[in-house]
Parts: structure tokens; C-alpha cells; sequence
């Protein structure tokens, strides 16, 4: 499965050119002085990735140095089919040449009429049967904005049901929803009516249980709070949950707790809203992560990937919860023709290169080499994923006390440095900061994957010996 590109120097975005490259110069150049004068304080990738980017095809990037890089950001998931591929280049191209208005509100077109069609032929049959179509503003936020409002109109109730370690956006309403502390401080009243429940992180099972029995104590919590007259919780509108939480620390939901928990919405009445912006379009090993667990959600959210590398975000929905009125919910954006079309382009390639079947193996090559890595570093906590949504925890390997040990938030970003020195973009997550996360396009190759498990075990030795100041010699 080969991904070209068609542009003039994509020849030397290859396996072989990054692999022949020696350590790479990081730090500032006037690039990066002027964001870091002119742009907000609020910017965060360019802290700890501190690079200028130039040009980029296929899995690869390069700076403005002329320095090239493996990309396993991906635009935080979005790029599942890497940069400028052909085909999401192709249609943007064809929709240009073709005078499509390229802003139409929520006005249809041919190119939209496509896009929603082949979604919902994509999506599980009797899910898409009975379901409706909203299209948001062009971030996941905005679509969990949406799925909420369409949760407490259609069910006249107000509270919400989320989970620890979650992660839905960064507008007021879905920071609500956020179990990362960290942004919410300082802003004072937040949605109200927001109640957090119990997620099933095995490697730090939040009833000290783990396994089977952390399971069932998880559903019996949620089932015992709903059931519970006194349990202070009025009757919610939904529940908001990730399949696999990402930012989280790339904790997958085992597939009988989302089967309980499904059972559990059904029986009280409550809107399952599954929050797939960044799980959707093959990103775990199935086109959508809830199909891991043969469920079927009342409401679906999706973004990043879905636009085909362009900004987009919508909602699918049970039929039945459509009983708002026009103009509920609208977004400027919302009418991207571009994104519509290099999203089903791209929907299109994913299913017609099985790219879902193809990740899912390509993670679990990367999960093995490093778990194979863990009885020589002790510090590699668990690792863990689905498909190409990778992490591995970072702890302190001589924590005192009982459950997990501790995580090593500072080993953890140097070794994010040493792999970005070595050529590897990698990210940061879960409690403290201290999972690295892998999030490459689909489109990685199995030598690829195992030149990046290599640079990986290069940086960590790299991490250790800068905290150190030993060198570890593994065999």
C-alpha cells in the first residue's frame, strides 16, 4: 500500500532521506521569534515542538532549515491520510475547477448532497437508517456544543453525565466537560449541571480494583447513582464519553463496559453522545471506534478527520432527538465545500484501501516493539491503544506504596525533546503529562514503524541519560 505523492520534491520525503539524517538542530530561528512576539500566550504545540514548517507530503515534514521529520502528530489526528495526498489534493482541486461556491452556510450542493451520502453509507446500517445530519462549526467543539443543546431540548432535562481524564473541546460548554483541571481554572462558573463519573483506566483504576471487577464496579457506580433517589443527581439529558480517550492518555473503554454502559443509557433514558472527533475514520482499527463494541450511539460526533485535512465537524443523530426548532443551532462555517469534498474523497480512500484493517495491524507492530521494550526500562508504565492511537506511560519506576507508580511527567517531556531531536514529532498527554502519544497517518508503513519504535528507544536512553547523567548501555 504505497502513498505518492505528485508534487515536485516529494522524492525526498521518503523512508530512506529521514533515516540518512543525523540528529536534527532544534530551537529558535526568526520564525519562531516573531510568533513568540507577536502570537498569544496561549499557544501551546510551538513550546514544546518548537519548530517552522516549510513543506510536507505523506508522514513526513519538513522545517524551515531544511530539517525533515517523522510526523506522528498528525494535526492532532486529522491528517489520517498524511499531508497533501493526492487524493484529498485531486478533489479540492476538481471542486476549485469547477466554480463550486466555496461558502454556502447550510445551503446544499452536489458536493455536500456526495459527502452526506457516502457518510451514512459508511455509517452501521440501522444507526444510519434512522439518523439525521447536523453540520456544526468547523471544530468538534462546536459539535459537542450542538449534541448537548440537541440532548436537553429533545429530553427537557438539564444535567450531563462525563467522565474523568475526558477531553471534548475548549469552549466554555465543553470545558465543562473536561476532566483536565488545568484550563478550567480561572474562569469562574462553568455549565452547570455537569456531574463526573468513574472512567475505566485499568493501569490506575480509580476503585483499585482493575481487570473484570473494575468493570463491574464501574457500571454498578453508574447504574447505583441513576437508580438512587437521594443520590443528589437529577435525571440527566446525556452522557458524553470517549471510546478511547485521547488527550486523556490514550485510554481505550473495554468493549463490555461500553456494551453496560449503552444498556444503562437505554434502560434510564439517557442520550449516549460517543465523542469521535478524534477516533473516527479507521484511527483505532474500525471505521468508527464504537463498532469495537457492536453498540450503536444516539448521537455520533465527528471532526478532524472526517474534512479531509480542512476544518469540519458534524453530528449524527437519532432521528427521534430531532425536535428542535430551525435556527437552534447555525455556525457561519458550517457550509465548507472544500472540506466536504476532500472528506469523502478521503472516506472513500480510507474504505477503498481498507486503511482501517491496515492501521489496526500497523498498531498493534508498534504496540509490540514497545512492550518488548518495557522489561529493559522499567520506567515504561503500560503501553497501551487501538489501531494507530498509541500511548505509553511514563512512571517513576521505584514509586513507594501500593497501585501504580507514579508518573515521571519530567522524563516523559525529555523524552519528547530527544525524539523530536532525533527526527520523531511526538505528543504529550494523560495524568501529569505523562504519556507519549502516537498518532501517525494511516498510511504508515510497517518500515516505518519500525525505524520510529527504533528512534523512540534511541530517545528514551537519550531521556534517561540527560536526567541522569549516566548512559545506559541495553543490549
Amino acid at each position: 500500500m504505497e502513498h505518492p505523492v505528485n508534487l515536485h520534491s516529494a522524492s525526498t520525503f521518503t523512508l530512506e532521506h529521514f533515516r540518512r539524517q543525523g540528529p536534527r538542530e532544534l530551537g529558535s530561528n526568526a520564525y519562531l521569534q516573531r510568533q513568540s512576539a507577536r502570537e498569544s500566550n496561549a499557544r501551546s504545540y510551538p513550546r514544546r515542538i518548537p519548530l517552522a514548517l516549510q513543506e510536507a507530503h505523506g508522514i513526513y515534514v519538513r522545517d524551515t532549515q531544511g530539517q525533515l521529520f517523522m510526523d506522528c502528530l498528525a494535526g492532532a489526528g486529522t491528517l489520517a491520510l498524511g499531508h497533501n495526498h493526492p487524493v484529498a489534493i485531486a478533489a479540492m482541486r476538481q471542486a476549485l475547477d469547477t466554480g463550486l461556491p466555496l461558502h454556502t452556510l447550510d445551503l446544499t450542493t452536489p458536493v455536500k448532497d456526495r459527502f452526506v451520502e457516502e457518510l451514512f453509507a459508511a455509517l452501521p446500517e440501522n444507526f444510519a437508517r434512522h439518523a439525521r445530519i447536523q453540520f456544526c462549526g468547523p471544530s468538534g467543539s462546536d459539535a459537542i456544543e450542538a449534541a448537548l443543546k440537541l440532548a436537553k431540548i429533545a429530553s427537557g432535562r438539564k444535567s450531563i453525565l462525563a467522565f474523568a481524564g475526558g477531553y471534548h473541546g475548549m469552549t466554555h460548554g465543553s470545558l465543562s466537560l473536561m476532566g483536565n483541571l488545568g484550563p478550567k481554572q480561572g474562569l469562574g462558573s462553568s455549565v452547570s449541571d455537569v456531574h463526573f463519573l468513574p472512567y475505566p483506566y485499568d493501569y490506575r483504576c480509580p476503585f483499585g480494583l482493575g481487570g473484570e471487577a473494575g468493570i463491574d464496579a464501574g457500571l454498578h457506580y453508574i447504574e447505583q447513582m441513576l437508580s438512587d433517589p437521594e443520590s443528589g443527581v437529577l435525571p440527566p439529558a446525556a452522557v458524553v464519553v470517549e471510546v478511547v480517550q485521547g488527550e486523556g492518555g490514550v485510554i481505550p473503554a473495554p468493549a463490555r463496559w461500553l456494551q453496560g454502559l449503552r444498556q444503562i443509557t437505554r434502560k434510564h433514558g439517557i442520550a449516549l453522545i460517543l465523542d469521535e472527533v478524534q477516533t473516527g475514520l479507521g484511527r483505532t482499527g474500525r471505521l468508527f471506534a464504537f463498532e469495537h463494541a457492536g453498540i450503536e450511539p444516539d448521537v455520533l460526533v465527528l471532526s478532524k478527520a472526517i474534512g479531509g485535512g480542512l476544518p469540519m465537524a458534524v453530528m449524527v443523530y437519532r432521528e427521534e432527538l430531532d425536535t428542535w426548532k430551525p435556527g437552534a443551532h447555525a455556525g457561519t462555517f458550517r457550509g465548507n465545500q472544500l472540506a466536504m469534498a476532500a472528506g469523502a474523497a478521503t472516506l472513500r480512500h480510507i474504505l477503498g484501501e481498507n486503511l482501517a484493517t491496515h492501521a489496526e495491524a500497523m498498531g498493534e507492530r508498534l504496540m509490540r516493539h514497545l512492550r518488548s521494550l518495557q522489561a529493559d526500562y522499567p520506567c515504561i508504565g503500560q503501553v497501551r491503544g487501538r489501531g494507530l492511537m498509541v500511548g505509553v506511560e511514563i512512571v517513576a519506576s521505584e514509586t513507594p506504596g501500593v497501585g501504580a507508580p507514579a508518573a515521571f511527567t519530567a522524563l516523559a517531556q525529555a523524552l519528547q525533546r530527544q525524539c523530536l531531536r532525533l527526527g520523531v514529532i511526538l505528543e504529550l498527554g494523560g495524568r501529569h503529562g505523562a504519556v507519549v502519544r502516537f498518532l501517525p497517518p494511516l498510511i504508515i508503513q510497517a518500515e516505518e514503524i519500525d525505524l520510529l519504535a527504533e528512534r523512540f528507544q534511541d530517545g528514551l536512553r537519550s531521556a534517561l541519560h540527560e536526567l541522569t547523567g549516566k548512559a545506559l548501555h541495553i543490549a
